[in-house]
């Protein structure tokens, strides 16, 4: 107890021993302020520090307190405490705005600060994703795909898988999860057998119509859970086999979201075959009927005479020139570039060919000289990204920049389905890496230029692979 409270207490004790006195008979009252003490009373002697109100008794306009009980001296002496509280707190708040000096306005010129979300090193080299990788992999019972032993620093950041190993060889087959039909199909991506983005999501959809045909619900399970789990593990094996295509990856969410959506009235074989007129209806809506209507729109942009420039090989661009020509018997032109190492031009050139267009054939360092004759330029794309970017073939950025420099209008045929969500400002963020080794130059060429150095005339350092 403090001592305020002590002083407090003894008054009201000496006044509980007047009521004692006063009861039993008169009696002595208590001596005055500075007389002797009664004997066998102890002496109080009022601290210097204290309050002489409290030790000498209430001042004049004050009442007593002698008749209030503990409870209600202890709420004042609560309520007093928080009072001063709050003065202090409202003091400290003043004190601190008078010290904190205003802050400077931003002037136009100063960006304001932006708040990284994501952390500086996203790359797929790092070792925790690399752990995390593999161990989504082993969990699902498929093969991690070996890299290259050394990586370009340039693309640290994206996958650089090796193709020299087929990815079978780590497999077991007869004991794998994995359903044949999606070994074949992932062996004929990575080998560059089915390329294309239609002619990819295509394949993988008829994989899929046969997987489900194939698949039966295990006891205890629904088929709408037990067979989006099914899929993972080979989604994630044609993954591996090589990255999905943006038209591959918006044809498994629809998927996956059609089989969580199938009630659960639906007897097993009802569920398989709506499963697979869904996929049937999504194959000629958004293929089939999209170069239809792709097609009869590129009529109207193709004249008589015009000479058209198109760039390795697109099935939505071929079906465009060659229903133009066939239906329509418009009169024009095509020159088809190509480049190395895939050189798809030449299947261009077959399909063109075949229905009676006559077609040009060059390369593409040999654009800015055919570009002059040029009167339209035909592209097709990949992916359509959600900041307006089209995603293509390589070198199809060069194509429409000389192009621009020439003035001549590009037009690019993609279908809904390819749209995606994604933001990309260069093709260096996300892409899909071909293979490191590819011969550059010739073995003629090679040793030309060696004997070129030894002569002293030029000097060169060039490997080749078998």
């Amino acid at each position: 107890l403090s001592r305020e409270e002590k002083l407090q207490l003894r008054k009201e004790k000496k006044q509980q021993k007047k009521k004692k006195r006063s009861e039993k008979g008169p009696a002595a009252e208590p001596p005055e302020q500075g007389a002797a003490p009664e004997p066998g009373q102890p002496r109080v002697t009022p601290h210097p520090s204290s309050s002489p109100t409290l030790a000498d008794g209430p001042s004049d306009g004050e009442k007593p307190t002698g008749g209030k009980s503990k409870a209600e001296l202890r709420a004042e002496r609560r309520a007093k405490q928080e009072a001063e509280r709050a003065q202090k707190q409202a003091k400290k708040a003043e004190l601190g705005q008078a010290a904190t000096p205003a802050k400077p306005r931003l002037t136009p010129t100063e960006p304001p600060t932006v708040v990284k979300r994501l952390p500086e090193h996203v790359q797929v080299d790092d070792p925790a994703a690399l752990r995390k990788l593999a161990k989504k992999l082993e969990r699902q019972q498929v093969p991690l795909r070996q890299d290259y032993g050394t990586k370009v620093n340039l693309f640290s950041h994206l996958h650089q898988y090796s193709r020299k190993k087929p990815l079978t060889q780590q497999m077991s087959i007869p004991s794998t999860v994995i359903h044949p039909a999606v070994v074949r199909l992932g062996l004929q991506y990575s080998q560059g057998i089915i390329n294309g983005s239609n002619a990819r999501c295509i394949a993988l959809l008829e994989v899929f119509k046969q997987l489900i045909r194939d698949y039966s619900t295990p006891p205890n399970e629904e088929l709408s859970r037990d067979l989006v789990a099914k899929l993972k593990p080979h989604i994630s094996f044609l993954n591996q086999c090589r990255p999905l295509s943006v038209s591959m990856g918006n044809a498994i969410k629809f998927l996956k979201k059609e089989i969580s959506c199938l009630p659960d009235t639906l007897r097993e074989e009802e569920a398989k075959e709506k499963l697979q007129s869904t996929i049937d209806n999504y194959l000629r809506e958004k293929i089939v009927l999209a170069a239809e209507a792709i097609s009869k729109s590129a009529f109207e942009k193709i004249n008589d005479h015009d000479v058209i420039l198109v760039y390795g090989c697109s099935s939505l661009v071929n079906r465009t020139l060659c229903d133009a020509h066939m239906q329509k018997g418009r009169a024009f032109r095509v020159i088809v570039v190509d480049s190395r190492p895939r050189l798809e031009g030449r299947e261009t050139l077959r399909r063109l060919v075949r229905k009676g267009i006559h077609c040009t054939y060059v390369m593409i360092n040999a654009i800015s000289y055919v570009l002059p004759e040029v009167s339209k330029v035909l592209l097709g794309a990949h992916a359509l990204l959600a900041n307006g970017s089209v995603m293509s073939r390589v070198g199809t950025s060069q194509i429409a920049l000389v192009s621009k420099a020439y003035n001549v209008p590009v037009l690019v045929c993609c279908e809904t389905y390819k749209f995606c969500e994604r933001v990309q400002t260069d093709s260096f963020v996300s892409n899909e890496l071909g293979m490191v080794s590819v011969p550059f130059f010739p073995p003629g060429i090679c040793s030309l230029l060696l004997r070129l150095g030894s002569t002293g005339h030029a000097e060169l350092s060039c490997h080749s692979s078998s």
